[in-house]
């Protein structure tokens, strides 16, 4: 995918999430660690460019699904707050 078609599947993505949830009032974006936060802060960015308000974004550590569980034996969220990308 180029720069182009990657911005108009972000988009897209957006407005389903919109549509779905009817609208953005209860609703958090979560990316797994490290490459998902990357695609929940910029799904969050389009969010608010089309309903002009803030989703909280989150991270989730995954390491206690792993092999490594005895080193993070609880799953966890690391980061909760507003998209800043």
């Amino acid at each position: 995918m180029d720069q182009a078609a990657i911005h108009r599947a972000l988009t897209r993505v957006a407005h389903e999430i919109i549509e779905r949830n009817q609208g953005v009032a209860g609703i958090g974006l979560v990316g797994i660690r490290t490459r998902g936060i990357y695609l929940a802060k910029r799904l969050a960015k389009k969010i608010k460019d089309i309903e002009g308000c803030e989703v909280p974004v989150g991270l989730l550590d995954i390491t206690f699904y792993r092999d490594d569980i005895s080193i993070h034996p609880q799953p966890r969220v690391l980061e909760i707050g507003r998209a800043h990308v």
